[in-house]
């Protein structure tokens, strides 16, 4: 078994639909990113892919391809769920947390759970998404952004 650990931020800003672990959250502003900006999923992504020493997000699925242009997060975890299988690795877990000072995002995380286990192929259980604030301090207190932290451990489906 290996752990990875993932990390993502984004800015936020009005007009824009707020995605947070494939789930929509009624807010008035949502993230600018070249996808989605699932600031929660892309933290995923990243310890998936850091779990099983396959890279990164940019290295699947680089901004500059327009492919990618407001693509679904969970389409990209699907993808990742697919490298991780053809390389031999499969899910163990996933624990993440969203840092953001509103919306409160409690009533969510269920939803998000769910989203992410069904699409990672994986029981609920081995999900756990939590929702943090920073008491007003930087970039997430004063609400110019969101960010989001996960650690996700894999196992091989190899023979030793």
């Amino acid at each position: 078994m290996r752990a990875g650990i993932g990390y993502d931020a984004h800015r936020l800003a009005p007009g824009i639909p707020l995605v947070l672990g494939g789930v929509a959250v009624s807010h008035d502003q949502g993230l600018v990113g070249h996808s989605d900006a699932d600031v929660l999923t892309h933290a995923v992504i990243d310890a998936l892919l850091g779990a099983a020493a396959l890279g990164d997000m940019g290295t699947y699925f680089p901004p500059s391809n327009p492919h990618y242009g407001g693509i679904s997060s969970l389409e990209l975890l699907a993808q990742t769920r697919d490298i991780l299988s053809r390389n031999g690795w499969k899910v163990v877990n996933v624990d993440a947390t969203i840092v953001a000072e509103r919306p409160r995002l409690a009533p969510y995380t269920g939803h998000m759970c769910e989203a992410l286990a069904r699409t990672l192929h994986v029981d609920l259980r081995q999900i756990n998404v939590k929702a943090k604030t920073t008491d007003g301090m930087g970039f997430v207190g004063t609400g110019e952004g969101m960010e989001a932290y996960a650690v996700a451990m894999v196992e091989s489906l190899l023979n030793p």
